[in-house]
Parts: C-alpha cells; sequence; structure tokens
C-alpha cells in the first residue's frame, strides 16, 4: 500500500494528531496503573477511540501488578494475538478477558 503525498501543512497536522493520540494513551495507562481506572472501567469505554486502538498487551502491562511475562500468558491462555488491539477482540475473547481480570 503506497502511502498518500501529504502537503507539508497536512504532514504536520497528522503528527500532531498522532503525538495528542500517544499521549492521550500514555495517561490513559497511568490511570490504570495507579489504580485510578480498573480493567473493567476500561473495557467498558470500547467505543473510546484513544481506547479502541489500545493493544491489548499495553492493557494487560498497565494493570498493577502485571508485567510482559503475565500479559503473554494470560493473552497465550486466551489465544489472543500479540498485535490485537481492544477494537478487535471477539466477543468471546472479551467476555474470557473479562471473567480473568475483574
Amino acid at each position: 500500500m503506497a502511502l498518500p503525498n501529504l502537503s507539508d501543512a497536512d504532514r504536520q497536522a497528522a503528527l500532531k494528531k498522532a503525538a495528542e493520540a500517544r499521549q492521550k494513551r500514555a495517561e490513559l495507562r497511568a490511570k490504570i496503573k495507579e489504580g485510578k481506572m480498573s480493567f473493567a472501567d476500561v473495557m467498558a469505554k470500547t467505543d473510546d477511540p484513544i481506547v479502541a486502538r489500545m493493544k491489548v498487551s499495553t492493557l494487560l502491562e498497565s494493570l498493577p501488578g502485571y508485567g510482559k511475562a503475565k500479559a503473554a500468558k494470560i493473552m497465550d491462555e486466551l489465544e489472543i494475538s500479540e498485535s490485537r488491539r481492544i477494537q478487535g477482540l471477539g466477543a468471546r475473547q472479551r467476555e474470557a478477558l473479562m471473567e480473568k481480570l475483574s
């Protein structure tokens, strides 16, 4: 897939939009890590584009007491691809995650 030719102004706008999205995801991860948001709270906000585009592995690693190893183990047990984003979870995968982590 070829990348579109963007003008400098369009490129700068896209870079700014991407930076804002990364910042919002970082803030969300910090809230989760601090315990201000639970896993169930995050999963209830799947219509939010910031939450929807977050990788499941990143969400799991953000949970207090979870790291890369625990996140990978859970995802392997539930047969969730490591590249899967929250919006791409199937109904069974979502239910299994909720059961496991809530």
